[in-house]
């Protein structure tokens, strides 16, 4: 073999895929990176899921106030109690 096929990046790879699979520090660090990659993964989606619940709880909310505010039996009792309390003397 010449120098030149040394220097190929197949065989580069090889040599890296080689030593990681040789070396027991390396292959406890890939071990741990995986570890630790996929619980951030985990982690991440848990807490989209959690805003999406709270942020679909709001929209239910804001969706309630505004049906109960646009009703027009929510203002009649209000206005209809105003009216008796300008007919009727606060001293008798």
């Amino acid at each position: 073999m010449d120098f030149e096929d040394f220097v190929e990046p197949e065989v580069g790879i090889a040599v890296v895929v080689t030593a990681a699979v040789a070396s027991p520090t390396v292959r406890k660090n890939i071990r741990r990176g995986l570890v630790y990659g996929l619980a951030g993964i985990l982690t991440g989606v848990d807490a989209i899921k959690q805003f999406g619940c709270k942020l679909s709880t709001a929209t239910e909310g804001v969706k309630e106030r505004l049906a109960a505010s646009t009703t027009p039996a929510a203002e009649e009792p209000v206005a209809a109690s105003h009216k008796r309390s300008k007919a009727t003397p606060a001293h008798e």
